[in-house]
């Protein structure tokens, strides 16, 4: 398994803005992308700072989703949202997952 860790910044006041836009990258979704999970969260201290989990079942299925031209169409309204309520370019952090339990 392979994952990602994306975090980011809400502008101020756009905190209400996040499940819109967590509902427009599910529409994008394709089958068969490799995705297992994807979890958004927002830190409990600092509501305008935003986390992403996604995991996949490897990096090569992730690489590939990012090039699907039917995710891409799905995506334009969802990147026009992340333009609006973002402060500033999300940051990746590229991650191999070592263990995941799910109970």
């Amino acid at each position: 398994m392979w994952a990602q860790l994306i975090t980011t910044r809400l502008k101020p006041g756009r905190e209400g803005d996040l499940p819109l836009l967590v509902e427009q990258l599910r529409a994008a979704e394709q089958p068969g992308s490799g995705l297992l999970r994807s979890t958004a969260m927002r830190d409990a201290n600092d509501p305008s700072r935003v986390y992403m989990m996604v995991v996949f079942e490897s990096e090569e299925k992730a690489r590939a989703r990012e090039n699907d031209p039917r995710r891409l169409e799905g995506l334009q309204t969802a990147r026009a949202t992340m333009a609006e309520i973002f402060d500033g370019a999300p940051e990746f952090v590229d991650l191999t997952v070592v263990d995941d339990i799910s109970l």
